[in-house]
């Protein structure tokens, strides 16, 4: 079954309790007959359904921060979840529940940083996905900058972090491959083959769909490692490392 199938079936099988289970059993409640008696999803599926409830629900608090919906981020969407045609009306009315929802983001993400608290890069892969979503209708505007910022603060991650995260994602054409890396310039050859590799360790698409994030999510992590390889060929590049 796809992570799709499971989060509706969740609300049959699954007490996630919080806001995101809150929001799977108002989408869901119509199909819990059908699901009835099923298997109740195990651990991974239980982390995959929060990662992909997690993204809808930040992604449509962010599209209310930002006060518009435009054409471009809800192709953003399809492109960050890949979704089955069939199962595109569950997405969209997942993202309205959310979006009118009058309770604010910081719900959603404290209950996330607590599902992934010791696995940080599935939260920064999470917050990937909502900056390529920010960015679909040009760059990141100051509104969600300041969202993402706050929402990177409730998952934890470090301002560092964010740095590099808005290093790949903000600068346009303009990006500056040491702060992909989140590296300074200055830094030595050792020390950079280091980042880069932990980097590299870290972001796999393998290693991901291990600590917790669905398949379906994958192609931004796939982007995020050719982001990463491209930062590290330009400064070897004009260093003339090997």
């Amino acid at each position: 079954m796809s992570v799709w199938g499971k989060i509706v079936g969740a609300a049959a099988g699954l007490a996630m309790g919080g806001p995101i289970g809150g929001l799977i059993g108002a989408v869901a409640g119509h199909a819990v007959d059908w699901y009835r008696g099923q298997p109740a999803p195990d651990g991974d599926a239980t982390q995959h359904i929060a990662f992909t409830v997690g993204v809808i629900a930040l992604g449509a608090k962010m599209a209310k921060a930002d006060g518009t919906v435009t054409a471009e981020e809800v192709t953003a969407f399809r492109e960050v979840f890949r979704v089955p045609e069939a199962e595109e009306p569950n997405v969209e009315r997942l993202f309205n529940l959310a979006r009118r929802d009058s309770a604010g983001f910081e719900p959603y993400a404290r209950q996330l940083a607590g599902m992934f608290h010791d696995r940080p890069e599935v939260l920064e892969e999470l917050l990937q996905c909502l900056f390529h979503i920010a960015k679909a209708d040009g760059d990141v505007k100051p509104a969600e900058l300041e969202y993402l910022r706050a929402v990177s603060r409730l998952f934890g991650l470090t301002a560092a972090d964010f740095h590099r995260l808005c290093a790949e994602e903000c600068s346009g054409c303009d990006v500056d491959p040491y702060g992909v890396l989140g590296v300074e310039p200055q830094i030595d050859d050792e020390s950079l083959k280091a980042a880069y590799r932990r980097l590299i360790r870290e972001h796999h698409p393998d290693r991901l769909i291990a600590r917790g994030v669905p398949a379906d999510f994958l192609s931004v992590a796939t982007d995020k490692m050719a982001r990463i390889n491209a930062a590290y060929d330009i400064i070897r590049r004009e260093r003339k490392l090997a």
